[in-house]
């Protein structure tokens, strides 16, 4: 499910010059989208169908309430599934008109190898558009020419509706009624080709949703002959939505689909204020800054209160004044509460209008518990591999994946991105078990795979938390021997070290027996791949029988069979910058289990000293963080003087390189050098100070379709690092705005911590293991706040969006553990 936390950036001002809505009625403002006073309704700013993201979208009364308005192949389709190739979006200010060309199949998302998406014969250009209607729209498809007879009957315009605002609320279909239900039910039957549907829940001309709130009702009506069916796609996909869905008729081209659509929106509707506070809270010493995000059209500016709870009972204003207007970001307007003078420990809450915050502290020790805890002692051990977690009363999962691995098929490409190429790079053959890989590491995200620059950029970050902060917490039982997790019992060992070994072992493992790093060890079939729950169920344990051999691995998987060829794969690459990173990450580990164990430590370093000498590269700088680890654990003088002779390009990558070779500059002996370093660094601080003026959040964020939380942290512990090698030049500012971000100060209504079960708010249905009981892991990290574009901020409650609440490893986990530590370190040095 994973996707690159990089896409290309969307500058975060573009809304500044958006114009005023009209109060009474639809119209296409210099944004690209229809709009009046409550509603919006977008068309093709994002394409992102597989995680509910594009097509024709409504936001109603502040809510996003529907998305993927478009012609699909199926009535209820999932995550991989055609989908059509998009157009660029015209926009027409005479006719009021947007519209995009599509059309199917898409060649990009059609790859080779096994791949679930398997586009039929079907060549089909077709036209989508939206017209404003008063304060109703339309949204019209032109075709080409006429559907082919074969597909009569299974293309028809899809919208779908966000289900964790409709459960227990009402529909009416014509005269038909009923509730929307927090599961799919029955009955269901088998289609023509053999898949399982759902009976519609209604069919009709006219859907009415929600009729008994303002705010939600939403009318949908069909302007042709064919009906209108209201469908629930989470009886086909855990993670699906309710579809509205018409076929296009046989024959039809101009005006083949013609829905009205009349989103109901509150008269003179206004955001409610929200005021954005770390769910956490601040330490004395620390700039403290809440910030107010209003409704452009509110020119009710209300005095913002400080309120300080009384250990008795009720509150005492502290602080009482007129907000300072900060100004326009995407579709708001900003106010801010600088409370950094108050400095006295208590609890506290701040208070503009109606809204209030929850609950958060001013203390010394405000980070030294319950923060950054719940991620050492709850998540990480829930996202151990090869190993049965016990929780009291619980098990998370049970010793999963002990049959580690299969070699993977040749010439493949993998569901999930990852990519074999002719040859496996190792003595093994397609198909043939490699032992050694059914030891340590961590499952990356909800999905269960095991990436190599996550399990790597884990223990290198894990190892920095220990060398820098001196962690010795202990309240996990881990047993390497008899591979079992006790969470909340504590074992005389420190956590943070056996984790940091866990790591280690799959790493060193899989070079020791493949001869090279793995790219990553996945599940082979969709089956397996999309199960929710303990992953002990995706095998037998058992390595693969040989004598069951076929001679093509990819076409013949089987799951749940005798002879079952269940195991998981292992991919291999030739990929030099990952190879050298996972070395860099081995350079630093070997520091961290030096005296904790001190033969896997050897091991660690003789590997990276290994691939350092023998991974040839083009790009010096992917040697750099490399050169800087060996360096930092051998003390030899040829890493510095890779540096010195790269002083170039360092200097000219400065933004990428600064913070690394910080950790190393005073020791470099070279004063040319180190002079230039710093003064790249100084001009490279006067870009983060520009950028971070654009934004109410003191720093650089350029909101994307994917939740920005993790990139942020990520920026935060590139700041600790560029704070502590140049103290003259960069404060620590940066680095503290971005862990209250991570906490609670950032766009949108929902205010969550995105850290799980940490502060008085946080995320609480997240995209971890459990999701399917739209639960939570303590202590996970989501990838936080997206932007539905062009300029729309949103954190669902909703467990199964990615994009915006998902778990991963590495820089979603330990950059936030670095993050709380190295703010309670600088801010109680004396």
């Amino acid at each position: 499910m994973k996707s690159p936390l990089f896409f290309l950036m969307f500058l975060a001002g573009l809304s500044l010059n958006a114009q005023t809505a009209s109060e009474d009625s639809l119209t296409v403002n210099d944004q690209e989208y229809l709009e009046m006073r409550g509603v919006n309704v977008m068309l093709a700013h994002d394409f992102y169908p597989e995680s509910h993201q594009g097509g024709v979208g409504i936001i109603q009364n502040g809510l996003r309430v529907a998305t993927n308005g478009d012609l699909r192949l199926e009535p209820t389709p999932g995550q991989w599934q055609p989908v059509p190739k998009v157009g660029e979006r015209q926009v027409d200010l005479e006719k009021q008109e947007i519209s995009v060309r599509m059309s199917y199949p898409d060649p990009s998302k059609n790859r080779t190898g096994f791949n679930p998406i398997e586009y039929p014969d079907l060549e089909m250009s077709y036209t989508l558009k939206v017209v404003p209607q008063g304060k109703s729209f339309k949204i019209v498809v032109d075709l080409d020419k006429p559907l082919p007879k074969e597909w009569v009957g299974k293309v028809g315009m899809n919208i779908e509706l966000f289900p964790g605002i409709l459960f227990g609320k009402s529909y009416y279909m014509n005269d038909s009624f009923g509730i929307f239900t927090l599961q799919a039910n029955g009955p269901g039957f088998y289609n023509e080709d053999g898949e399982f549907e759902l009976e519609p829940m209604a069919t009709g001309t006219e859907l009415v949703i929600v009729p008994e709130d303002e705010k939600q009702t939403l009318k949908i009506e069909n302007l042709r002959d064919n009906e209108l069916k209201l469908l629930d796609g989470r009886a086909i996909h855990s993670n699906g939505w309710f579809i509205v869905r018409s076929l296009v008729p046989a024959g039809a081209t101009e005006n083949a689909i013609e829905w009205l659509i009349t989103p109901n929106a509150v008269e003179d509707y206004t955001y409610d204020p929200v005021v954005q506070v770390s769910q956490v809270g601040y330490h004395p010493a620390q700039q403290k800054v809440a910030v107010i995000e209003t409704d452009r059209n509110d020119e009710n500016v209300q005095p913002v209160k400080l309120l300080r709870i009384n250990n008795e009972g009720g509150t005492t204003e502290v602080i009482s004044q007129s907000p300072s207007e900060w100004g326009d970001f995407l579709r708001y307007k900003y106010y801010q509460l600088d409370f950094s003078e108050i400095k006295e420990p208590g609890m506290y809450q701040v208070k503009y209008g109606d809204y209030t915050t929850e609950p958060f502290q001013i203390a010394e020790d405000v980070f030294q518990r319950d923060v950054w805890q719940p991620t050492l002692e709850y998540f990480l051990p829930v996202q151990m591999c090869h190993m049965l977690v016990n929780d009291r009363y619980k098990i998370w999962h049970g010793r999963c994946h002990l049959d580690d691995a299969r070699m993977a098929p040749t010439d493949h490409n993998h569901f999930d991105g990852y990519l074999q190429g002719n040859k496996t790079f190792t003595k093994y053959k397609p198909g043939e078990h490699v032992p050694g890989l059914n030891l340590g590491g961590w499952h990356d995200a909800g999905d269960f795979d095991m990436r190599v620059e996550s399990q790597a950029s884990t223990v290198q970050g894990l190892s920095h938390i220990y060398e820098l902060f001196d962690v010795e917490y202990d309240n996990t039982r881990i047993d390497q021997n008899s591979k079992t997790v006790d969470i909340l019992q504590p074992d005389g060992k420190a956590d943070i070290l056996q984790q940091i070994e866990h790591g280690a072992l799959s790493i060193v493992g899989g070079y020791k027996a493949l001869g090279r790093f793995y790219r990553g060890i996945i599940v082979p079939s969709l089956d397996q791949y999309i199960l929710l729950g303990d992953p002990v169920n995706h095998s037998d344990g058992a390595p693969f029988d040989q004598a069951f051999e076929d001679s093509n691995v990819a076409e013949n998987i089987s799951w749940r069979q005798p002879g079952d060829q269940d195991d998981r794969w292992v991919f291999t690459e030739n990929n030099p910058g990952r190879e050298l990173s996972t070395a860099a990450a081995l350079a630093a580990t070997s520091r961290a289990l030096k005296d904790f164990n001190p033969e896997l430590s050897r091991d660690c370093l003789q590997i990276a000293q290994e691939v350092w000498n023998i991974t040839e590269t083009d790009d010096p700088l992917q040697k750099l963080e490399a050169a800087v680890e060996m360096f930092q654990t051998t003390g030899q003088r040829k890493y510095a003087r890779f540096l010195i002779q790269h002083q170039q390009e360092i200097v000219n990558k400065i933004q990428q390189t600064g913070w690394i070779v910080g950790r190393v500059l005073e020791d470099i002996p070279n004063d040319r050098f180190q002079a230039e370093v710093k003064d790249a660094v100084k001009e490279y601080y006067s870009e983060v100070e520009a950028s971070g003026e654009k934004t109410p959040y003191g720093l650089p964020y350029e909101p994307d379709i994917w939740g920005a939380g993790w990139g942020i942290q990520n920026f935060g512990v590139k700041q600790y690092f560029l704070h502590t090698s140049y103290p003259e030049i960069f404060p620590k500012d940066y680095m503290l705005h971005a862990m209250n971000f991570v906490l609670g100060v950032h766009p949108g209504v929902n205010t969550s911590s995105f850290a799980s079960g940490v502060g008085s708010r946080s995320l609480t249905q997240a995209y971890g293991i459990n999701r399917g009981d739209f639960s939570f892991t303590p202590g996970g990290i989501g990838s936080g706040t997206a932007l539905i574009r062009p300029d729309f901020p949103e954190l669902l409650e909703w467990p199964f969006l990615w994009q915006q609440t998902e778990y991963v490893l590495g820089g979603g986990t330990t950059d936030y553990l670095f993050l709380v530590l190295a703010a309670d370190r600088l801010l109680n040095e004396k």
